[in-house]
């Protein structure tokens, strides 16, 4: 799914977050990883080993996911190609202050 479907919309010179999940820790996705983003990518057995429940980094977790799951689930799943319709309309919907929104939750959350 990296190969064919995010890594050829990503920018140049992106420096990749994997979120440490144990499917990803297998030898193909990190020889993947070092080919594609050669010193480049964060997550357990990375060059960049910052740990992936960094609370630098959690904000993706716990706020911007859930939004464009929610998003993509607002209705039915009919297919692949609606699938990929409705992640690619979600990740467009992020808007500027969606993403203010990201970065005040932590805040919002340490009060709560």
């Amino acid at each position: 799914m990296l190969q064919l479907y995010a890594v050829p919309h990503f920018p140049e010179r992106v420096i990749f977050q994997q979120n440490g999940a144990p499917p990803y820790y297998g030898n193909i996705v990190r020889e993947f990883l070092d080919t594609t983003f050669p010193q480049l990518w964060i997550g357990r057995g990375a060059v960049m080993a910052w740990p992936s429940r960094s609370p630098d980094i959690t904000p993706l977790d716990f706020y911007l996911w859930g939004y464009v799951k929610q998003h993509v689930y607002s209705e039915r799943i009919n297919d692949i190609n609606n699938l990929e319709q409705r992640v690619t309309d979600g990740i467009h919907s992020v808007t500027p202050d969606v993403l203010t929104s990201v970065w005040e939750e932590p805040d919002y959350r340490l009060d709560v």
